[in-house]
């Protein structure tokens, strides 16, 4: 099968779209042809050395997607099954091999496109705002990278449950993709943000930041209220300053770590927190815009456009051969 791989950490230069063995299926497993491979800054990380990786070199970065059945070692799934997974490494290939908890049967009204753009982004917003934090109408939050792609989910869900929400971004460009998502306010992440959040809080401060630029984690504590929270979940700015724990005291605000991986903890799980996503989407209740889709032999330039932050959709990965 043909693969996305690396050999060494780098920039974008460093992938390969080479030839390499096809996945072996033990038991309880399925192997997938992908159809569609979500793209994640995650994959990223990867490449740089940043993450962990398993296996040994080519690596092959990814870890969602969504394909057919074409063998099965599992009495749950026949050739043939359509499914998506979140969790699962080595993506970025032809053909995976899944093990069957790890399986997610695609509904009849979502494509394999949808699918790979909506799981991993709309599990983790889902997870932000019900479990790290639980969001109610009386809650002001404050998102970050509110224009990304969760981001734009976290406003959805925020808003569904009635909160007022502000969504910071770099670009001006961007703002509208805020409002689209009906964000209450959409603001600029310049030198004057945190004044702008203070006055549309009336000087209180919002209930709740939801932070994965990491670089900002203690602008984010200097705009939340006493006894309000912070949800650190990503470092796309790079690592945050360390968080003294007097602060936290006399102001009585929390600390609240993300990570989707704790959530997904066995089938049951994966599959009620997917269905709930998938229905929430099928009833336009949270909408998934249109992905940016690159050829996976295109890798280098789907990096590249992914780092570049130009894009306020989804970027994923198609087989050649579909």
């Amino acid at each position: 099968m043909k693969a996305l791989t690396f050999s060494e950490f780098g920039e974008a230069d460093v992938l390969k779209y080479i030839e390499v063995p096809d996945p072996e299926i033990s038991e309880n497993e399925i192997l997938i042809k992908n159809k569609a491979i979500g793209l994640n800054f995650a994959d990223i990380y990867r490449r740089k050395g940043n993450y962990h990786l398993k296996g040994t070199p080519p690596f092959i970065a990814g870890y969602e997607g969504a394909g057919t059945v074409i063998k099965s070692n599992s009495d749950k799934f026949k050739i043939g099954d359509n499914i998506a997974y979140t969790d699962v490494p080595f993506a970025n290939a032809e053909l995976i091999s899944i093990p069957e908890a790890h399986a997610i049967p695609i509904p009849e009204n979502v494509d394999f496109n949808l699918a790979s753009s909506a799981l991993l982004q709309g599990l983790t917003a889902q997870y932000l705002a019900n479990n790290s934090y639980y969001v109610t109408k009386d809650d002001t939050v404050l998102i970050h990278a509110a224009s990304g792609g969760v981001g734009q989910i976290l406003t959805q869900f925020c808003k569904l449950k009635g909160a007022t929400v502000i969504g910071l971004t770099r670009s001006e460009d961007k703002l509208e993709t805020i409002f689209s998502c009906k964000a209450d306010y959409a603001i600029l992440l310049d030198s004057n943000w945190k004044t702008k959040v203070i006055e549309i809080t009336n000087n209180i401060g919002v209930d709740v930041v939801y932070d994965s630029v990491g670089s900002t984690l203690m602008d984010s504590f200097d705009v939340t209220k006493d006894c309000g929270s912070v949800v650190f979940y990503g470092m796309s700015g790079g690592d945050p300053a360390p968080v003294d724990p007097r602060m936290l005291m006399d102001t009585s605000k929390s600390l609240i770590g993300g990570d989707l991986w704790s959530y997904l903890v066995n089938e049951e799980e994966r599959r009620s927190r997917a269905n709930n996503l998938f229905d929430l989407i099928s009833k336009g209740q949270i909408t998934i815009k249109e992905p940016v889709k690159f050829k996976l032999s295109e890798g280098k330039k789907a990096h590249e456009y992914l780092e570049s932050g130009k894009s306020s959709s989804k970027v994923i990965l198609i087989p050649d051969s579909i």
